[in-house]
């Protein structure tokens, strides 16, 4: 049985060095100890997840069980797997309390570096340089067979873990069973960032362009009668969805799988915000009453197969063909193909028009490349931005140890003096800012604890974001929605932040 100080020295050491071979073999070396039922624990570990997805436990509650460190390591990577099932199943009465219990308890059974890693990992925090490339170089190195293979199979199997067992028990062969099918979902593919329209034109020329919705990424697949949807995260929410299902059957194909956005619409057609459409998304029961309350729209962009024939390794264009073949005009993203700045910047101002997030540009021979940010795939958004203060911030991990990263934000409140909270976010930060953050933010200091240095709200930050969403978690009952830093604003005083009332303002609109 592995145990867990097995990884946490792994971590370390991939942390610890930048060359990407050193950080290949090392984790290969430990790919290559583990028994199969391990590795699918290690892999998400080392990529910085838990397969039981967040636990929803923050810092504060962190330090409370952490405790005194166990003399030696004896925690394996099953006891701590089964620890997260056990706090990701406690509910109902007590639920505080007794996950305190049992975190107290895991944290009692780790080693100081056990505990360091658990913290991070928990937290979302732990950087050690281990992303999706180098791991899937890592176990094509242990298992002996070409990335460009194991790459393939993680595309169909919607993941390393199951891919990983395979190859290490069975090599090469074993990887011909992971092919597209109805019923399997694979992770979608994801966009690249372009500043502009003409950007993005000038680095794909002649393109496909697509309206960008702000609703919540489905992939549906259709095999006879049986449709199922799956969210962009392989959970299924066939239930919740009906009209998506309703919508998949009307199909001209027998089998298919087909990705697209579910979103709801207001009665002139205009979207409702991002955090209305999930509403739908988080129904466990009968969904009907919502459904009237709140019906769903499906528009599709993609076509991945079409009655038993794969099309991933297709060009969009010759995707998008098929996918007009077998489902009817008002139920595609609307689209557009050209090579004009001036065509694509008109159809870019109509989607913002409707009140769209922007477009996505996406080269005509681009392959679809689940789970992967292909380069072929441009987003154009726009972005809000605001001037916000620094309260506090949070102590990084991995790279950033050593460095105060996490960024606690704030607008000004004019009516009661201070500053309103509206999120955290360490995005956008470079190394140079990381260095002059920490040193600016320690000279500000009155007040820390082991994770949070709280600072004199001095420092004015640019700060865009894609819009603002409730959230019972800060004063306002307001958080910024992908929030990253875009510079320091040292000709600002704190006076010249902006104020709560324009963040008010802002989420006013979105709902308009």
């Amino acid at each position: 049985m592995t145990l867990l100080a097995e990884l946490a020295r792994a971590s370390r050491a991939v942390a610890a060095t930048s060359s990407r071979l050193a950080k290949i073999a090392r984790l290969a070396s430990l790919l290559r100890q583990l028994e199969p039922d391990e590795t699918g624990i290690a892999i998400a570990f080392l990529s910085g997840d838990i397969r039981q997805g967040k636990l929803a436990l923050g810092a504060e509650t962190l330090h409370r069980a952490k405790g005194a460190p166990a003399p030696a390591a004896k925690l394996t990577l099953h006891e701590v797997d089964a620890a997260f099932d056990d706090l990701k199943g406690i509910k109902g009465p007590r639920a505080l309390a007794r996950r305190a219990e049992r975190l107290a308890a895991l944290f009692a059974g780790a080693t100081a570096e056990e505990q360091d890693f658990l913290m991070r990992l928990i937290l979302g925090e732990l950087r050690q340089g281990a992303l999706e490339g180098v791991m899937l170089e890592a176990l094509a190195l242990a298992a002996g067979v070409p990335a460009a293979e194991v790459r393939r199979a993680a595309t169909f199997a919607g993941g390393l873990a199951a891919v990983a067992r395979a190859a290490l028990t069975g090599g090469a062969a074993a990887l011909d069973a992971f092919s597209i099918r109805p019923m399997q979902p694979v992770l979608p593919m994801l966009a690249q960032s372009a500043e502009h329209v003409r950007a993005a034109l000038a680095a794909l020329g002649t393109a496909m362009l697509e309206w960008k919705l702000d609703g919540a990424r489905v992939q549906v697949h259709k095999a006879g009668s049986e449709v199922r949807v799956f969210t962009r995260n392989l959970n299924d929410v066939t239930g919740a969805v009906p009209e998506v299902v309703s919508a998949a059957r009307t199909a001209r194909a027998d089998s298919l799988v087909v990705d697209g956005e579910a979103i709801a619409l207001r009665a002139d057609g205009r979207p409702h915000p991002f955090q209305v459409t999930m509403r739908r998304f988080g129904r466990k029961l009968d969904p009907e009453p919502l459904r009237r309350e709140l019906p769903l729209s499906a528009f599709f962009f993609d076509c991945l197969l079409r009655d038993g024939l794969a099309l991933v390794a297709k060009g969009t264009a010759e995707r998008r063909k098929a996918l007009e073949q077998v489902l009817s005009a008002e139920l595609l993203a609307p689209s557009l193909v050209t090579a004009s700045p001036d065509e694509a910047q008109g159809f870019y101002d109509e989607a913002l028009r409707r009140g769209h997030e922007g477009i996505m540009a996406k080269a005509l021979d681009a392959p679809y490349q689940a789970g992967r940010r292909g380069a072929g795939w441009l987003k154009v958004k726009r972005a809000h931005t605001l001037d916000l203060v620094v309260l506090a911030a949070e102590w990084g991990h991995g790279r950033r140890r050593g460095r105060l990263s996490n960024l606690h934000l704030g607008a000004r409140d004019p009516a009661l003096g201070g500053y309103v909270m509206l999120g955290k976010t360490f995005k956008g930060l470079t190394d140079e800012m990381l260095e002059w953050q920490t040193r600016e933010l320690a000279a500000r200091e009155v007040s820390r604890d082991a994770w949070t240095v709280r600072v004199r709200p001095e420092l004015v930050v640019e700060v865009a974001f894609n819009d603002v969403q409730e959230s019972p978690q800060y004063p306002a009952g307001l958080a910024l929605r992908f929030a990253r830093v875009k510079a320091y604003r040292p000709d600002k005083r704190p006076g010249e932040a902006d104020t709560i009332d324009t963040v008010r303002e802002i989420y006013r609109q979105s709902l308009s």
